[in-house]
């Protein structure tokens, strides 16, 4: 029976990392197997250090591992094994084993899972050797097969990346002899190359763009804040389109120059084309970038140039900030308040507040960048914490755009439409003057329902309790929690009548739809990450926007992530009420985060924008706020809400997530947690549930939840580790701790 892993204390084989290990010596090592603790063995032939990656026995195997500090000596010395090899890798710094401790103990997590987070490339223990990889060529194939166009389609799709042999074809459903042949005929080009190259070297002192008065000033704070080499958080508030990146990136010249590495997380991958583009202009080289669409390749060279210091800027999605940084001076956290940065599965994480405590290891300055940020941020630059710099006024001759409302009340539309006449005569308008309008809604597929209207079933996901979504561009129906997918049906599955099925509700297919009907002469492109085969083509489409290959956008919160569309003057809000349901405590902080920031995509450059946001709640108090701009008065607001009821980031909550297959076995693990609750009410904590999740099915398991609720002041991991730590997980059931819950579902 396995009991529930609760990480080791942050003192536990605690040792200084320079320490050396003699041949024969006790040491101990941490794998990234589920063991929950490091195991001993000896030195190698040769010793080792402290922080050495090495290749270890673990039964039959051979399984990685990091030399975490000196042996435990609680097994049979007899028995004890050698390590077999030290990798040739970076070792594991002081300051990143530190952060894993703490992120593990913070977050309730077993170290060998955070581990995992800090060893995610390929390959880490090849010595150094050439390699042949494989790019576009300049010739064009005699014949060109469908497998030779899907080889040729992939490169295109990955620009100037390199694969090895493998790799391409794997990714293009081919056998290696089709990419041999395209080399014969010069459509791909194969080189000899060492297996990690170090990144180009950026100039920092290139110059950047002329920076307004303030955007001068809150550099020259950053920079300031760079050459103390202390540790130091700031907020960086300015409105969409102020120049928030031309400010941040003068922070990362200034750890460039002072020798130390600088790291820039963005929230959606999709955002990195415009972003490297205009890193490569002010620095004269392109930096590493780092997330999901990175070959693997790529990934082990960025892995190893980090560790050796020959990457001087990463720009990544969250897990980048699990690389193994020789000297990291800045951490840049754009868009802060997305909620993208929470991991929501496997290790439970939130990148902004690992950010600030990774940056607090190292000594190095963090800038929280957003025009709203998140609650947690506002507070913590209110009470002193953060560093608060403004950014008042758009860059240039941009100006904010012109907020209204349509009340939908009033608009007459019949159930099938939801383009009211006010927001065509709008959109018509822009149309007329070559000018660029965006429809946004907040949801994906064709409709969120399909119901019947024979016996008014709607359908479900057969391995989730949550209704499957229309994806008409698919032709399938989707469900959005386990991605499970199937045909859309001809005749209801529950009465089997056909010809009844029918969508219910909109989603951004069917705006599409519409708005093609309605102006079937303007160009439309639809934005949605589902629609796009791959996170390039889908950034290539974005590049085409921005460059006017569309007249009208229609999107879905993707488009409301720091895009920049010269010729977009107007944004109009298809259902802003949509947020503003549900029980969920950021309920409202997050419709007016993303209202917000979906309208600043208008008038960002000289011809002034407007945002018209179609409501049926004109009078709800956060319509109010958006519309009249009172940024500070809602937070204020807000706060004192979350205050009054001791949420976050006045409380402490963490949500206990139970799964199983037997719904009745979960249950009754969640309610033996809720009676047995004695180390939680001894530092004042609640318990509230078990009760079924919202969504109670997901993938097959069953779907139990209780929610703690503390005082701020209250050491609740510690708590919280007493207590699940005394169950005793039988079977298929499974445990895990979110601490500060973003969603609730």
């Amino acid at each position: 029976m396995l009991k529930a892993s609760i990480p080791p204390s942050d003192t536990e084989h605690a040792a200084d990392m320079a320490e050396f290990y003699h041949h024969g010596e006790l040491l101990s090592v941490m794998t990234t197997q589920p063991l929950g603790r490091a195991l001993d063995y000896r030195a190698p032939e040769g010793g080792c250090h402290a922080g050495a990656f090495v290749e270890v026995p673990l039964g039959p195997r051979k399984v990685m591992g990091v030399v975490w500090g000196p042996g435990a000596g609680d097994y049979d010395i007899n028995k004890v094994r050698h390590v077999i090899r030290v990798l040739d890798a970076p070792p594991m710094r002081d300051e990143m084993r530190e952060f894993l401790l703490r992120s593990a103990a913070y977050t309730l997590t077993p170290l060998p899972a955070m581990l995992r987070l800090a060893t995610r490339a390929p390959g880490l223990g090849d010595p150094p050797s050439m390699r042949k990889i494989y790019r576009a060529g300049d010739g064009v194939p005699t014949r060109m097969t469908d497998a030779r166009q899907r080889v040729m389609a992939v490169l295109e799709e990955y620009g100037d990346l390199a694969f090895t042999l493998k790799e391409l074809s794997e990714m293009a459903g081919v056998t290696s002899s089709v990419v041999k042949g395209l080399v014969e005929q010069g459509a791909v080009r194969e080189e000899e190359s060492p297996r990690d190259l170090p990144f180009r070297r950026l100039d920092p002192s290139l110059p950047g763009k002329a920076l307004t008065e303030d955007q001068a000033s809150a550099a020259a704070v950053l920079r300031e804040g760079i050459k103390a080499e202390t540790y130091g958080t700031t907020l960086l508030r300015g409105v969409t389109g102020s120049g928030k990146t031309e400010v941040y990136l003068e922070a990362v010249a200034a750890a460039i120059e002072s020798g130390r590495q600088a790291l820039v997380l963005l929230p959606e991958i999709a955002l990195t084309e415009q972003f490297l583009d205009r890193v490569e202009e002010r620095f004269g080289a392109k930096p590493a970038e780092w997330h999901s669409g990175v070959t693997m390749t790529e990934r082990r060279r960025i892995w190893r140039m980090v560790g050796e210091g020959n990457a001087q800027l990463v720009i990544g999605a969250r897990s980048a900030l699990f690389l193994p940084f020789q000297s990291l001076g800045l951490i840049v956290v754009d868009e802060e308040h997305d909620t993208s940065y929470k991991q929501e599965d496997g290790v439970l994480y939130n990148a902004r507040d690992m950010a600030v405590l990774r940056a607090s290891i190292c000594g190095a300055q963090v800038v929280l960048a957003s025009a709203t940020p998140s609650l947690e941020t506002w507070a913590n630059a209110e009470a002193g914490k953060y560093r608060r710099l403004e950014l008042t006024s758009r860059f240039g001759p941009a100006v904010m755009p012109q907020m209204g409302a349509i009340d939908m009340r009033q608009a007459g539309l019949p159930g099938d439409k939801w383009i009211s006449a006010e927001m065509k005569r709008e959109v018509d308008a822009r149309l007329e003057r070559g000018e660029q309008a965006m429809l946004f809604i907040n949801r994906r597929g064709y409709a969120p329902i399909t119901l019947c209207r024979a016996c008014g079933e709607q359908i479900g996901c057969d391995q989730c309790d949550a209704r499957m979504v229309e994806h008409r561009f698919l032709k399938r129906l989707v469900c959005h929690q386990c991605g499970e997918t199937k045909p859309m049906p001809e005749a209801c599955p529950s009465c089997e009548v056909e010809g009844k099925l029918a969508p219910i509700g909109p989603g951004v297919e069917r705006l599409g739809e519409e708005a093609t009907a309605l102006w079937p002469e303007a160009r439309i492109a639809t934005l949605s990450s589902d629609m796009y085969g791959s996170a390039r083509a889908l950034k290539a489409e974005i590049a085409g926007i921005a460059e006017g290959t569309a007249d009208i956008i229609i999107g879905t919160q993707l488009v409301a992530k720091g895009h920049n569309f010269p010729k977009l003057t107007l944004v109009g809000v298809i259902d802003a009420d949509l947020g503003l349901t549900g029980s969920d405590l950021r309920a409202a902080e997050r419709t007016f985060q993303l209202m917000r920031q979906v309208a600043g995509r208008a008038g960002r450059a000289e011809a002034p924008g407007a945002a018209l946001l179609q409501t049926y709640q004109p009078e709800h108090p956060v319509i109010r706020a958006i519309l009249a701009g009172e940024e500070e008065k809602f937070w204020a607001a807000e706060a004192g809400e979350r205050r009054q009821a001791g949420v976050p980031p006045y409380g402490r909550m963490a949500g206990i997530i139970l799964s199983g297959s037997d719904a009745a076995a979960v249950f009754d693990l969640g309610n033996h947690l809720a009676r047995h609750d004695g180390p939680l009410r001894a530092v004042g904590a609640q318990v509230f549930g078990p009760a079924p999740a919202p969504i109670a099915r997901v993938r097959g398991r069953h779907r139990v939840r209780l929610l703690v609720k503390a005082d701020k002041s209250v050491a609740l991991q510690e708590a919280l580790s007493r207590w699940v730590g005394s169950v005793r997980l039988k079977g298929d059931l499974r445990l895990a701790v979110d601490i500060d819950p973003q969603s609730f579902y």
